[in-house]
């Protein structure tokens, strides 16, 4: 139930939740600068998502000012607006702007780029790429001789993919004139600024450049940085402990030394993105510039407590400061809540596995969805052997790492143009939709700027949405049966929500031709997942993973929960880069295990690799009293 529209602040109760710890309580009725440590299953989103709502109901951010919620991925993004939109009227929903830091940053370029100075700015029409270590390699042998005062051509042979991308490209915030290079790297770093904004067929940006150049944008525009500054009330970080020096460096020349009230939140024991440039300590940074007070969360409301006692020896390996949380949630199955299952080879592990799963979901009354298989990478490899094992049992295994078109399956399923096509199918080819159907509408009148107090326009937008169901009825009876219907399904869709209202929406959708490329991988899943089913109900369940067993990495299960974790490969074959950055990769195996709710499990098979590289570990798991069990 909503909240009237306006709540005295020492009246205001959480909202869909029976209590808040006093920590997150605090924090969500602060008035000064936080900086929120919350481990595993403290409820980050929750926090956010109650901060929000009481900050809205209570005046806390007065109209017309309004909330910025920054997170690192779309689906983020979107879960925490549904979450307040849940919990607030829609009038006060509207005023929170929930957003990634790319999206962030490509507002700002798209609105303020084109008075950078001229060195600096791109062409209008911008296109966005996506670099990789071998992109900055191929770029930097593809260079002719440095200048002799500089250096030798040898020098530029020395410099590493890493080093060029961390240091000298996006090491330092732009100056607003490009200064004459004093070393090879840094003419390196010059060549491919000028390489990417004044190439033959126009600029083309990754998101780091995007990023420094949104920063430089404001920085050189003042007004324009304190009208952005004035917008907002309140900004929220989310995920905090994978923020870039670009973004960081962004968020302070917007917002420091400004009337708007920051909460940071994340958790430095889950700092998985070192090899995206994350920052060594954030959370440091955001307590001396902006004089954020921590505030630690200690409950879980995910795990277990056994599973709680042997995440806080992963956790101490990694902070000796970290605090143990403390459980809220009841155990629900017997024996071992974690183990570590040797396997003789992958078809017996295979087996075991499926039998195991099987035998799980009638016992507790489980699904396929609350179980998942988390590999460190490589997921494919794993796939055929799995996937024959569990479909003997009637399971259907889900790759989410696999490549639909150009786009990853796991990032599809968030894209705004793949929920908003599926919510309209499942309404229009559902009588009863139920909650689909109100998610649609407010979608659509959002799109479309319509005021939530205007009844007359949205009557007339339910009648639009209860024609344009009867037509898709009368020319979509049944699932598609060939790719080529599926595309025209799709068009058909994107005609009626309003393409220009979708890209309007959506930033990504406005530079290049990701937005096609997107609708070919939507059209291209929802035909796969038609095959073979006589319902839409049934394939839309298809193209969504309802009711099959996900198969994912660790890097791509961070913010995901289940019932049980299987990760199936933990030796050194899989582990491979163990060594060279043994920190990150012992919090990517802590995210890992903080998934579970109820139970964990690593397999080993000798077959795959040895685990003498990774025998640190295996180590952390022997102090929490983790057994070895030979599985057959």
């Amino acid at each position: 139930m909503l909240q009237p529209r306006r709540i005295a602040p020492n009246a205001w109760t959480p909202i869909g939740v029976d209590a808040l710890e006093a920590n997150a309580l605090d924090v969500v009725r602060s008035t000064d600068n936080r900086s929120v440590i919350a481990g595993p299953g403290a409820g980050k989103t929750e926090l956010l998502a109650q901060r929000a709502a009481y900050l809205l109901q209570t005046g806390g951010s007065p109209q017309p000012q309004r909330i910025l919620a920054i997170c690192f991925k779309r689906d983020a993004a979107t879960n925490l607006a549904a979450r307040v939109r849940s919990r607030c009227r829609p009038e006060h929903a509207a005023r929170l702007d929930s957003l990634t830091f790319d999206a962030f940053a490509k507002s700002i370029v798209d609105r303020f780029g084109q008075a950078l100075p001229q060195p600096w700015r791109p062409t209008a029409d911008y296109q966005i790429f996506f670099t990789n270590p071998r992109a900055y390699d191929d770029f930097l042998r593809t260079l002719g001789n440095p200048p002799a005062v500089l250096g030798t051509r040898d020098e530029i042979e020395t410099i590493t993919s890493v080093d060029f991308e961390r240091l000298h490209l996006f090491g330092a915030p732009l100056p607003e004139e490009p200064q004459p290079p004093q070393t090879v790297p840094q003419w390196a770093a010059a060549r491919w600024w000028k390489a990417s904004l004044r190439g033959p067929k126009g600029s083309f940006l990754s998101f780091p450049m995007i990023g420094r150049l949104a920063e430089l944008s404001l920085r050189v525009n003042p007004m324009a940085r304190q009208a952005l500054a004035l917008t907002y009330s309140h900004l929220f970080l989310d995920e905090f402990q994978d923020t870039t020096q670009i973004q960081y460096d962004l968020v302070k020349t917007v917002f420091l030394k400004t009337s708007t009230v920051v909460t940071a939140v994340g958790d430095n024991k889950q700092q998985i993105m070192r090899w995206a440039m994350a920052m060594d300590k954030p959370f440091l940074a955001m307590e001396h510039d902006f004089g954020a007070k921590r505030t630690p969360l200690l409950s879980n409301y995910r795990s277990s407590p056994d599973l709680v006692r042997i995440q806080h020896v992963l956790a101490k390996a990694l902070d000796d400061r970290s605090v143990k949380p403390v459980s809220k949630t009841k155990v629900s199955v017997s024996g071992d809540c974690c183990a570590v299952w040797d396997f003789s080879s992958p078809d017996a592990e295979a087996k075991t596995l499926a039998e195991f799963i099987q035998a799980q979901m009638e016992e507790h009354g489980l699904g396929p969805r609350d179980f998942v298989l988390l590999v460190r990478q490589k997921a494919a490899s794993y796939v055929p052997l799995l996937s024959a094992a569990l479909a003997d049992h009637g399971i259907t295994l889900r790759n989410e790492a696999a490549e639909i078109g150009a786009v990853r399956l796991q990032e599809l399923l968030s894209e705004e143009l793949s929920g908003s096509v599926i919510g309209f199918v499942r309404v229009a080819s559902t009588d009863r939709a139920g909650q689909a159907w109100a998610d649609c509408l407010s979608a659509l009148g959002s799109l479309r700027g319509l005021p939530q107090t205007d009844e007359r326009a949205n009557l007339r937008l339910e009648r639009e949405v209860e024609t344009f169901a009867a037509e898709f009825r009368n020319k979509y009876p049944a699932p598609v049966t060939t790719s080529v219907k599926a595309a025209a399904l799709v068009s058909d869709v994107l005609d009626f929500i309003g393409r220009s209202q979708l890209i309007a929406a959506s930033p990504a959708y406005r530079q290049g031709d990701w937005m096609e490329k997107v609708s070919k991988a939507v059209a291209r899943h929802l035909f796969e997942s038609c095959v073979g089913q006589s319902d839409w109900l049934t394939a839309l369940d298809v193209y969504e993973g309802a009711q099959s067993l996900p198969l994912m990495t660790i890097h791509k299960s961070k913010g995901l929960e289940y019932h049980t974790v299987i990760f199936v490969g933990l030796d050194d074959g899989a582990w491979w880069s163990f060594a060279d950055d043994h920190v990150e990769a012992t919090a990517g195996f802590f995210v890992a295990f903080t998934r579970a709710k109820q139970r964990v499990l690593f397999t080993y098979c000798p077959k795959r690799g040895a685990r003498e590289t990774i025998s640190a570990l295996y180590e952390l798991l022997r102090m929490a009293g983790v057994p070895i069990i030979d599985a057959g």
